[in-house]
């Protein structure tokens, strides 16, 4: 297994997954996915973000479902199966991140408010036969 895109999440020692940030040193505010300059606060003209580990919970702030097949050059299951995609909002940053909601939950098995942590899942396997890994959200347990 390999990432979709690399540099956007790691996992520790005991294979739990981090998201990794980009943190202004100038003023503190995040972002994701991560950059090495330009601060995204409008009131800071800070250019250096350092790279961080990022919140592993969250809750859910706002979710939807996919119902559509993506088109071409996005790689698609086949057949296809509706997946969630959720906005949570970091514990501990408030930065809010958008990703996949793992195999098997649904929208109308979310709820707004409640705890989610992160994951990994398949997204595609390439040419090579290698599996394509995301960051995705799942419900806390």
């Amino acid at each position: 297994m390999q990432p979709a895109v690399e540099g956007w999440f790691a996992t520790d020692g005991t294979g739990a997954p981090h998201l990794i940030g980009g943190k202004c040193d100038q003023c503190g505010t995040y972002v994701f996915p991560p950059r090495a300059n330009n601060c995204p606060n409008p009131a800071c003209d800070g250019d250096e973000l350092a790279q961080v580990p990022l919140s592993r919970r969250g809750r859910l702030w706002s979710y939807t479902e996919n119902r559509y097949a993506p088109p071409p050059p996005y790689p698609c299951p086949d057949p296809f199966e509706p997946f969630a995609v959720a906005a949570v909002e970091l514990a501990d940053e408030g930065l809010i991140v958008l990703g996949k909601v793992v195999d098997g939950t649904l929208a109308a098995d979310l709820k707004v408010g409640m705890e989610m942590e992160l994951s990994t899942m398949t997204l595609y396997v390439d040419d090579d036969g290698i599996e394509r890994t995301v960051h995705a959200w799942r419900i806390a347990e």
